[in-house]
């Protein structure tokens, strides 16, 4: 999600300090496994955050959209838990470890606001881990109120596979879910797209669980 921190923290001083990289559609920014250095920022574009399970298949954890960062994980230079896969032509910069640190000590400002996104992402992450205890709508309900935070504008860039995908339901149960909360107003499709007309009640919907 985009959050307060996040939104408002201008990071285009800094991005001198960092590597511009240009990813084209599908392309990886870093991959489960690999060794990682440092970080990245997202200037434009979208990417998605998944990881392998233990079967092999793909789960989409999380969405980056611009001014967020990505790979905070790997700042201790171990492997990374996720991949990075940008789902259109997107440019990132890349902040090694090295820089980070030369970056840090000329604005120390930074750290404060570096340290509160990684605890963001963790929260992320571990939403992601008790989804297990959720009902198959309170699954959904939880990633498209994440959605809608990230983007602002309620508009969910996501087909129903994504969605799938994310929560480890079949496409069958999305479409159901979608479809009764269409009928009672929670949402509106339109050409393929969803809308989120009720953001309370996902958010009223996840409350009853997860955070309880």
């Amino acid at each position: 999600m985009v959050t307060f921190y996040e939104s408002v923290f201008n990071w285009e001083e800094y991005l001198k300090f960092g590597t511009r990289q240009f990813v084209k559609r599908k392309g990886f920014i870093y991959k489960q496994g690999t060794c990682g250095d440092g970080f990245y920022f997202l200037h434009k574009g979208l990417v998605r955050i998944v990881t392998a399970t233990v079967t092999g298949k793909e789960r989409m954890l999380n969405i980056v959209v611009p001014n967020q960062l990505l790979g905070v994980q790997a700042l201790d230079q171990r492997t990374h838990f996720t991949t990075a896969i940008a789902v259109k032509d997107s440019v990132v910069y890349h902040f090694s470890c090295e820089e980070f640190k030369k970056l840090i000590t000329i604005h120390p400002e930074l750290f404060k606001q570096f340290s509160r996104t990684v605890i963001h992402k963790m929260r992320i992450l571990l939403d992601g881990i008790n989804l297990n205890a959720l009902t198959s709508e309170q699954k959904i309900a939880l990633l498209l109120q994440n959605i809608c935070d990230e983007f602002k504008n309620y508009e969910v860039p996501l087909y129903q596979q994504d969605l799938a995908s994310c929560t480890g339901l079949t496409r069958v149960t999305v479409y159901k879910v979608l479809k009764k909360w269409q009928a009672a107003g929670i949402i509106e499709i339109k050409n393929r797209k969803y809308y989120i007309k009720k953001p309370d009640f996902l958010r009223n919907l996840v409350q009853q669980n997860i955070y309880s």
